[in-house]
This record gives structure tokens, C-alpha cells and sequence, in this order.
């Protein structure tokens, strides 16, 4: 484990996040922003907001310009009737960052998110300087079963008594339903429950519900990024994970790192599926030592050539 950092940096005024809006392509997009210097972009996961990055924003800020979006059909963005599909997202955080004034990035995601930043390097290989995946969607089949069965024909219907005021005021029975469906207790049912609470609004369980079905599938994760992780030999790359994540397992993880030997693996011991919150001093530790110890990289026409033929 890296000499811890965070002790040494300035923590910047929580004012300095306070939610911004701007209007991409007719639709609201909320985000928070502050800092100066290299841009690092933050995705959180699925039913979450960029509020998930509370405790690790105010002293990234001081070395660098961070960009969290909460993600269309989540938080304060708006929830349209529309492409909620992997590569929709990676667009719109694209979109956004150049809104922005930022041609490059470093990319960080969360469960959700880091489908959507895998997708986004993919699709837009000159804009990431470097990859960091945290318990990342999109690497192995095995999901947890609230996850699966959430995708059913009958979840319309489940899901509004699942987030009635009712239950949502009822903390225990919340909590109580996740720990049936083997969800770890802790940060996990607090964090899991803040994203439930969210679905009482029928545009964002829509929202939720059309998200959830383009990667997930009663029996598992339909999207498998495995295939082409091939693609990131060159980039910095960097996975980070909780021993006891039991919504996405650390064996995922484990299996990316071989599929790319130049990547580094972080797996937090005694975290769960939300590392950056379990632990944020190492979180930070382990993330500012990743970009101390690597140069952005610049990803050239002809290598990414050669490196599509070599792989297909």
C-alpha cells in the first residue's frame, strides 16, 4: 500500500461542489465540478449521484480540475424518455467534459460507471489518458440477484411498492430486504438504500429499469467488456475493488488484471462494493499514486491500427 498522501493535501470548501446544471442536446445535466489542472472525470453507478464522491472530490480538487456528472436519468439530470444504453452515457460524458473546455481526461468509474468510462475509452480513445475501474459493471456474467431480478417482465409493477413511502420510512425493512438478497451490511445497505429511496420517482425507476435491461438480464450481466480489454495495454490502467463486494464479485477484478499484465489491482480487504466510501484514505492513497506513477496516455492512429487487427 502506497505512503499515504490525502495528509499532506488541502481540502477545499464543500461550497466549491455545489450541484451545476448546464443543457446538453435539449436535456438538463446536473454536475459538480471545482480545482484546476488536469481534468479527472468521476462516474458513479447505477440509482447512484455524483454525490458518491463526496469524500474523495475536496482534496482531488486541489491538484486537479474533477468533473461529476450525475448521470442522465439519475439525481438532478434530467430523466427523458430515451437511449439509456452504455454507449449514450459515454457520449454524454464526452459531451459534457468538452462542454467543459476539456479535450482529455482521466476517467474514473463506479459499478455503472465504469461500464459507461470502458465504453467511453473505447469509442473515444484520444480523449482518455488513463482508466480507473472501481468494482466495475461489465467484466464477468455473476451480478447480484436484486440486480437480475429487477430486469423481470414484472418489475414496472414491483418496483413502486418496493419504493413506497411506506417501506422507504420503514429503514429496518429495507435493510432487511437486502440482507435476504446477501447484500453485505453496512456502507453497501446504507449506500444501496439512498439509490432505492430514488426509485419513488416514477421518471427515475423508468430511468432505472431501461438502464438495468441494457446490461443486465435475468441471468447475469449481458455486457462483457473481456473481449476487448486487450485495447488498454496502453493506457495507464488501475482496478480497484472490495474483498467483499457482494453485488459484483472481486474475482471479476482478478481475472481483468491477468487479461491486461500492465494494469495495476488494488483490492481493499475489508470494503464492499463502494471502496471510495468504506475507505476513502486509501482510496485517495492508492488513486493519487497511481497518477503520480504514470504519464497520460496518447494513443496513436497506427497502434490503435495494429493493435485492432492483432486482436480480432
Amino acid at each position: 500500500m502506497p505512503t499515504s498522501t490525502t495528509s499532506t493535501l488541502r481540502r477545499l470548501p464543500d461550497a466549491d461542489f455545489e450541484p451545476k446544471e448546464t443543457v446538453l442536446h435539449g436535456h438538463r445535466v446536473a454536475y459538480r465540478s471545482a480545482g484546476s489542472g488536469p481534468a479527472i472525470v468521476l462516474v458513479h453507478g447505477i440509482t447512484s449521484t455524483s454525490a458518491t464522491w463526496d469524500q474523495v472530490m475536496p482534496y482531488l480538487a486541489t491538484r486537479f480540475t474533477v468533473i461529476a456528472p450525475d448521470l442522465l436519468g439519475h439525481g438532478q439530470s434530467a430523466k427523458p424518455r430515451g437511449d439509456y444504453s452504455l454507449g449514450a452515457y459515454a457520449s454524454g460524458v464526452r459531451d459534457l467534459m468538452v462542454s467543459l473546455g476539456h479535450e482529455r481526461a482521466t476517467f474514473v468509474g463506479h459499478s455503472l460507471g465504469g461500464g459507461v468510462v470502458m465504453q467511453l475509452a473505447y469509442q473515444f480513445p484520444e480523449r482518455c489518458e488513463r482508466l480507473v475501474l472501481v468494482d466495475s459493471g461489465g467484466l464477468g456474467r455473476e451480478v447480484n440477484f436484486l440486480l437480475r431480478s429487477a430486469t423481470l417482465p414484472l418489475a414496472e409493477v414491483v418496483l413502486p411498492l418496493l419504493a413506497s413511502t411506506r417501506l422507504l420510512d420503514a429503514g429496518r425493512a429495507v435493510s432487511r430486504l437486502f440482507g435476504r438478497l446477501g447484500i453485505r451490511p453496512g456502507t453497501d445497505v446504507a449506500e444501496l438504500a439512498k439509490g432505492h429511496a430514488s426509485l419513488a420517482d416514477a421518471e427515475a425507476r423508468a430511468a432505472f429499469v431501461h438502464t438495468l435491461r441494457t446490461i443486465v438480464d435475468p441471468g447475469g450481466q449481458r455486457v462483457n467488456a473481456s473481449d476487448r480489454l486487450y485495447l488498454a495495454q496502453n493506457i495507464p490502467f488501475m482496478l480497484v475493488w472490495g474483498e467483499r463486494d457482494s453485488i459484483i464479485p472481486v474475482e471479476h477484478a482478478r481475472t481483468a488484471h491477468q487479461l491486461v499484465p500492465s494494469s495495476r489491482l488494488e483490492v481493499f480487504e475489508n470494503a464492499g462494493h463502494f471502496p471510495h466510501v468504506d475507505d476513502p484514505q486509501r482510496f485517495l492513497d492508492v488513486l493519487l499514486d497511481f497518477l503520480d506513477a504514470t504519464e497520460p496516455a496518447r494513443v496513436d492512429a497506427k497502434a490503435w491500427q495494429a493493435m485492432l487487427k492483432a486482436g480480432g
